[in-house]
Order: structure tokens, then C-alpha cells, then sequence
């Protein structure tokens, strides 16, 4: 295999409790990214 694997090719082999705790994973880190952006204590 030569490079990483296209984003439609992983999406397509997981299952949906993997792409749902990806989707929630990403949810959080903007979340905590955006609170750290505007400075607040969480």
C-alpha cells in the first residue's frame, strides 16, 4: 500500500458504533477547542 487510505474507503469499512464515537470524539475536541478559543473554565 503506498500512502494512507482514501477518508471514503475507512468510512465505508467501519461500523456504525465506530463512525458514531468518531463523530462524538470530533463533537468534543470542538467543543473544547472553541471553549479554549473564547478562554472559558470549563
Amino acid at each position: 500500500m503506498n500512502g494512507p487510505l482514501p477518508l471514503g474507503s475507512f468510512i465505508a469499512h467501519m461500523s456504525g458504533a465506530d463512525f458514531f464515537g468518531l463523530v462524538v470524539s470530533v463533537l468534543v475536541i470542538a467543543y473544547l477547542f472553541y471553549a479554549l478559543i473564547r478562554g472559558d473554565k470549563l
